[in-house]
């Protein structure tokens, strides 16, 4: 049985029936759940490459906003946080452009949730660092390990994918 989550066939999941029925049959037959080992996970590698590409680009504009425009207007304290969020957001964005490479490799579905968490990291960690340098909100300094623990999981889930791979 193959049951459609979505249409792109990068999202197609086969369904072991007899394992919905009964559990103890994991050890005999493998997963309930896993990504379709045929589809074409292009769609998603592609997305992923691209989202990396762009966040990339971006993190080098903050970079070089950061060092030239923003040095002599932000106490340094604050520079500093803006600078981890452009080097966190530079390490994410190679980050996933592994990802990518993993989806086209395994195929895996925790490689795919890994780029989604490193992409939620991303927005979450580095931009309340760039709004809490540019405004002095302290309060978004609550809001950054969210987006911490998103690029922990993302870590985790890539590394899941390269051992189940």
């Amino acid at each position: 049985m193959q049951l459609i989550v979505n249409e792109p066939a990068a999202h197609r999941f086969e369904v072991n029936r007899a394992a919905l029925i009964d559990p103890g049959i994991f050890a005999r037959e493998g997963p309930v759940c896993s990504i379709n080992r045929g589809a074409d996970t292009r769609p998603m590698a592609k997305t992923f490459w691209v989202l990396g590409c762009l966040f990339g680009l971006l993190g080098v504009a903050a970079g070089a906003f950061g060092a030239h425009a923003l040095r002599a207007r932000l106490p340094a304290d604050l520079l500093a946080v803006f600078e981890t969020g452009a080097r966190y957001q530079m390490y994410h964005a190679l980050a996933l452009l592994a990802v990518a490479w993993a989806v086209e490799r395994w195929a895996s579905g925790a490689a795919v949730a890994a780029g989604w968490a490193f992409v939620a990291g991303i927005v979450v960690f580095s931009g309340s660092l760039y709004v809490l340098a540019l405004s002095g909100a302290r309060w978004l300094g609550a809001v950054t390990p969210i987006g911490g623990a998103a690029f922990l999981a993302g870590w985790a889930l890539l590394a899941w994918a390269a051992w189940r791979g």
